[in-house]
Formats: structure tokens, sequence, C-alpha cells
């Protein structure tokens, strides 16, 4: 049973770095294919895509956040993480880590394409 599990603070404060991990464990998923992905959802919106990163260590941000996102992997300790610049009240979101081992390269901007997802941890930006 494949499971996600983000960690980081859940209050920030405005400027600041946001800075999140995501842990993978259990079943067959690999980091050898497929990809990683960090999505937020803010009060009252839906899913925004922020960014993943594939098997092969690409990139790939929304281009709405790309100036602020850095996403980066640790394939020994099966984590990936989410660094977020200079944030505002606008960043207070649920923020989710989702992985796929065969989510497809024209997929992998689609919060939904990802069948793995964490419980999701709410972080807020506040002075």
């Amino acid at each position: 049973q494949v499971q996600l599990q983000e960690s980081g603070p859940g209050l920030v404060k405005p400027s600041q770095t946001l800075s999140l991990t995501c842990t993978v464990s259990g079943g067959s998923i690999t980091s050898s294919y497929g990809a990683r992905s960090w999505i937020r959802q803010s009060p009252g919106k839906g899913l925004e895509y922020m960014g993943a990163i594939g098997y092969d260590g690409s990139t790939y941000y929304n281009p709405s956040l790309k100036s602020r996102t850095s996403i980066s992997r640790d394939t020994s300790k099966n984590q990936f993480s989410l660094q977020l610049s200079s944030v505002t009240p606008e960043d207070t979101a649920v923020y989710f880590c989702a992985a796929d081992s065969f989510v497809r390269s024209s997929q992998i901007t689609n919060p939904h394409a990802y069948r793995y997802w964490g419980q999701g941890t709410q972080v807020t930006v506040s002075s």
C-alpha cells in the first residue's frame, strides 16, 4: 500500500520561504518512472498544480508560480520537497503531495492524473 506523508511547518510569515517534504513509502511505487507532484487547494478554490519532478529529475513548474517554486528530491530517502519563496497570505492553502509511477509526460501537470496522494497539510501565511 503506497503512502505519502507531507511534513513541514503549518505557519509561515509573509515574505519567508515555505518548505515542505513528502515521504513516500510502501507498495511498488518507484522513483524510476512517472513523476511526483505538489498540488495545493486554497479556501473556496479548486486544486492548483504547482509543479512536479520526473523520474529523471526533470522539473515541471506551473508558469504562474515558477519564479517562486523549487522542487527537489532525495532518492536515498524516498522523499521529495517543495520550496515556495516570498509567500503572501494568498499562499495559504492545504498542500498535497502526489505520485504515480505511470503518469504520462503529457499529464504531469494534471492533478487528477496522480493515483497516490498524501492527506494534505494546512499551511497558513500570517504574521
